[in-house]
C-alpha cells in the first residue's frame, strides 16, 4: 500500500519541511476534564507514544503531534466522549516499564510508580469505561546495539530475549485487570536504514539492521498475538522496511535510493542535518502514517 506521491528530495528540503511542520498548530488536546459518561483511550509505551521529536537545536521533547494524538483526534469524530490518558515514557524499556526508574510520576511509599503500575491502577478503576489500549515497547531494548557503524548481534540477541521474557509479563498484568479491553500494538520501523546513504559499509549496516529489525518485529508480533492484541504493521505499512528495491524511482540529493531508505528519510529525522538530526523519532507526517496503520486495525466500539 502506498501512502504518498513519490518524489525527489534534498537534505535541505527535508529540513525546511520539518521546520514548517514543527511550527504547525498543535494537534489534539490531551488534558480535557472527565465529565460523566466519559470513555477512555489508554496509551502506553516509549517516546513514540508521547510523540517525541527533536527541536531545531536537537533537543528531544514530547509533543502533541504523535501517533497517539492522531489516533485520538480521528476517534473523537465517532466517540465524542472519549478522553486520552498518555502514560508513555521516553527511553522506556520493557524492564523499566515494569520496575520504573526512567520517568517521573506519581509516588507511593516514597517510590515513583512504574508505567505498568500506573496502567494497572488506572485499569483497575476504569476498565469498564476504557474503549482501547495502544502500546509500543521494546525498541529501547535493542536500539543501542547499533553503534559505531556496526550491529552488535550478541546485544541484539540479548535484547530480544529480554523482551521475550518481560513483554509477556506486561501484557499479562494488563489482561488480568482488563481482560476484554481491546489492545492494539505496533511493530517498529528501522531508523538505521538511513546509513545506506553513506554508501559502502553504510549499505552493509543498513542491510544488517533490517535483518535484525525483521527478527525483532516477528517476535513482537508473536507475543502480542498470544495476548489477543492486534498489531499495526508499521514495519511494512507504511515504512516498507524490507523493500530495498528502487521501483518507485525515489531520489535523495540526485541519487536513486531504495524505497525503504526513502521512507525513513521522509518520515523520520534520521536524514536531517545536525543539530536536529540524525534522530530516530518520526516527524509529524511519519506519526500520522503510524496512526493510519493503527486505525486500519482498530475496530469501532460495539
Amino acid at each position: 500500500m502506498k501512502y504518498k506521491a513519490r518524489s525527489s528530495m534534498t537534505a535541505v528540503g527535508v529540513a525546511a519541511a520539518l521546520t514548517m511542520w514543527m511550527a504547525a498548530p498543535a494537534g489534539a488536546a490531551t488534558t480535557r476534564s472527565a465529565p460523566s459518561g466519559s470513555t477512555y483511550y489508554l496509551a502506553l509505551g516509549d517516546s513514540l507514544a508521547q510523540g517525541e521529536q527533536p527541536t531545531p537545536a536537537g533537543v528531544d521533547q514530547e509533543t502533541d503531534q504523535g501517533y497517539v494524538d492522531d489516533i485520538y483526534s480521528a476517534l473523537l469524530s465517532t466517540q465524542p466522549t472519549l478522553l486520552v490518558k498518555k502514560l508513555g515514557c521516553p527511553g522506556e524499556t520493557t524492564g523499566t516499564m515494569i520496575k520504573g526508574g526512567i520517568c517521573n510520576g506519581p509516588r507511593a511509599s516514597g517510590r515513583v510508580l512504574s508505567q505498568l503500575t500506573r496502567a494497572v491502577d488506572f485499569l483497575t478503576k476504569h476498565a469498564a469505561q476504557t474503549s482501547l489500549i495502544t502500546i509500543d515497547i521494546g525498541a529501547n531494548n535493542v536500539d543501542d546495539c547499533i553503534t559505531g557503524g556496526t550491529v552488535n548481534t550478541t546485544c541484539v540477541t540479548d535484547g530480544i530475549h529480554t523482551v521475550e521474557k518481560q513483554l509477556p509479563k506486561i501484557l499479562a498484568a494488563i489482561r488480568a485487570v482488563a481482560p476484554s479491553v481491546p489492545i492494539y500494538a505496533m511493530n517498529y520501523y528501522d531508523p538505521f536504514l538511513a546509513n545506506y546513504l553513506a554508501g559502502g559499509s553504510g549499505v552493509t549496516l543498513a542491510e544488517e539492521s533490517e535483518s535484525s529489525a525483521v527478527t525483532f518485529n516477528s517476535d513482537l508480533d508473536s507475543i502480542y498475538g498470544t495476548y489477543n492484541a492486534q498489531v499495526a504493521d508499521v514495519q511494512d505499512t507504511p515504512f516498507q522496511t524490507t523493500d530495498f528495491t528502487t521501483t518507485d524511482n525515489d531520489m535523495i540529493d540526485g541519487n536513486t535510493v531504495p524505497d525503504n531508505v526513502y521512507d525513513i528519510c521522509a518520515w523520520t529525522y534520521m536524514c536531517v542535518p545536525s543539530p536536529q538530526g540524525p534522530d530516530i523519532h518520526a516527524n509529524p507526517t511519519g506519526y500520522q502514517m503510524i496512526a493510519d496503520e493503527f486505525l486500519s486495525v482498530i475496530e469501532p466500539p460495539s
